[in-house]
């Protein structure tokens, strides 16, 4: 009876046993769609077994869980999701410059831009003038062109201002995600450290692997696992953002006109050295990309409203008087394009004659008009200088694609990697199904066998129905 007792108590285990397998299995297909999931497998060991005499008892089985994962490859994951957020933010925001200036893949012609236009008018009025300088028609021609082309510095100068003020909505947008995650992140932690300090904490991970893959998303991070299971994470330059069950908040503030960033306990300025994620990828276009187009802008607008201020004043304009500045610029060429005006709205004010030919001369009006050919900003000429700058445009949006485009590859590359490793198969978790249910009914059926023989035991050899 003893050893009938015994077998019936191993049939009772390989049941329990082959129980747990199978919910872990039905576990692993339930959650097959569930974002950060690591489907679990089981490990099945054998118990001390007990030797009683010449006799050696087994022990049976017992089963444990645990999640599939590699953490370097998730550490690959986190940080290549670091590398697209990043590219992708600074695609998007020199899409929305190229836009400004009407330019395409495939077209960045100066000529067919709101701008390149204007100039183009502008110059082509003042040659028209030398014809006919004394034509009212002609004049106002000139003023109206004048008119436009400030209003196109002041168009695309505006615009470009709208993208810088809509990143930094975008960066504090992103800091208010960051804060959310990192608090969570170090809950977590709390969580892993006091229920599985020493392996897999299951679900728990799951949950922390997927925040800190959010996380990726917004801001570039250094990964460290410490005692109890913990992760330490820290910004691309080693400010600290989770440090145990410790979370430090990110901060934003404008100086000077520009958003900066602070994170770690001492509240460091990060703003120079912070790479990677949608932040890294905005505060590059935002820092290092619109300024330069700016700049070179505002230098377009004050070296041809200076050069036409300058020519028009050593002139006669129709009145006879000393010409007059055409143009409102400010005294340097820091924010020229948002702020050139048209001076007059006084056709006469044109300077077309030159000092002592008259005032329907036309040789002022030939010096005006030549400045379009001349090499006037930065060496180059007016058209020159805007198709290198659109030129430029295009080019670092160009680059910022095919960047883009080569690091969501990877990215899709490395998750496929992780998936096949961690994630769930369902024609696997069959497979495993089948194997389980069969061991569980051949377990059954030696506890059946087990139940006749002792009641057949009981009654002394009859033959009796076990109820």
């Amino acid at each position: 009876m003893g050893t009938l007792a015994s077998l019936m108590d191993l049939a009772r285990q390989s049941l329990m046993a082959n129980q747990a397998a199978i919910n872990v299995t039905s576990n692993n297909v339930a959650n097959q769609n569930t974002p950060g999931y690591t489907r679990q497998v089981v490990s099945w060991q054998a118990r001390d077994s007990v030797t009683i005499g010449d006799l050696n008892v087994g022990g049976g089985v017992s089963v444990s869980q645990a999640s599939v994962r590699d953490r370097v490859l998730e550490q690959r994951v986190q940080q290549q999701t670091q590398l697209h957020a990043q590219s992708q933010a600074l695609e998007s925001a020199l899409q929305q410059v190229q836009n400004i200036f009407g330019l395409t893949s495939t077209s960045t012609s100066a000529t067919t831009t709101q701008l390149g236009s204007a100039m183009d008018s502008f110059f082509n009025a003042l040659s028209s003038l030398t014809a006919n300088p004394s034509d009212i028609a002609a004049r106002q021609k000139v003023l109206s062109a004048a008119n436009s082309l400030a209003g196109a510095f002041n168009s695309a100068s505006n615009q470009i201002a709208q993208v810088s003020a809509s990143l930094d909505k975008q960066v504090s947008g992103y800091v208010d995600s960051v804060n959310s995650l990192v608090t969570t992140i170090a809950s977590l932690n709390e969580q892993i450290a006091s229920n599985s300090p020493n392996s897999d904490a299951g679900t728990l991970e799951d949950q922390r692997q997927q925040a800190i893959a959010e996380l990726s998303q917004y801001i570039g991070l250094n990964q460290i696992s410490t005692e109890g299971n913990g992760i330490t994470l820290t910004t691309s330059d080693g400010a600290i953002l989770v440090s145990g069950g410790i979370s430090y908040a990110v901060d934003t503030a404008q100086i000077n006109g520009t958003s900066h960033i602070f994170a770690g306990p001492a509240g460091q300025d990060v703003t120079q050295t912070l790479s990677g994620g949608a932040i890294g990828g905005t505060l590059v276009a935002q820092d290092g990309q619109l300024p330069v187009f700016q700049s070179s802008l505002d230098n377009l607008a004050y070296a041809i409203g200076t050069q036409i201020n300058q020519a028009n004043s050593q002139g006669i304009d129709g009145n006879g008087n000393p010409g007059q500045p055409l143009f409102n610029l400010p005294a340097t060429s820091a924010g020229a394009a948002g702020l050139i005006r048209l001076a007059t709205n006084n056709p006469q004010a044109i300077a077309a004659a030159s000092v002592g030919e008259g005032a329907t001369g036309n040789s002022n009006a030939l010096i005006l008009a030549g400045l379009a050919s001349g090499n006037i900003v930065a060496g180059q000429t007016p058209s020159s200088f805007l198709s290198t700058l659109l030129g430029k445009i295009g080019s670092v949006t160009a680059a910022a694609t095919t960047d883009n485009t080569a690091q969501e590859a990877t990215l899709s590359q490395l998750t496929a990697q992780r998936n096949a490793l961690s994630g769930v198969s369902l024609d696997e978790e069959a497979a495993n199904l089948t194997n389980y249910q069969r061991a569980y009914e051949a377990a059954a059926k030696i506890f059946s066998i087990v139940d006749q023989m002792m009641a057949t035991a009981l009654n002394l050899g009859v033959p009796t129905s076990v109820s």
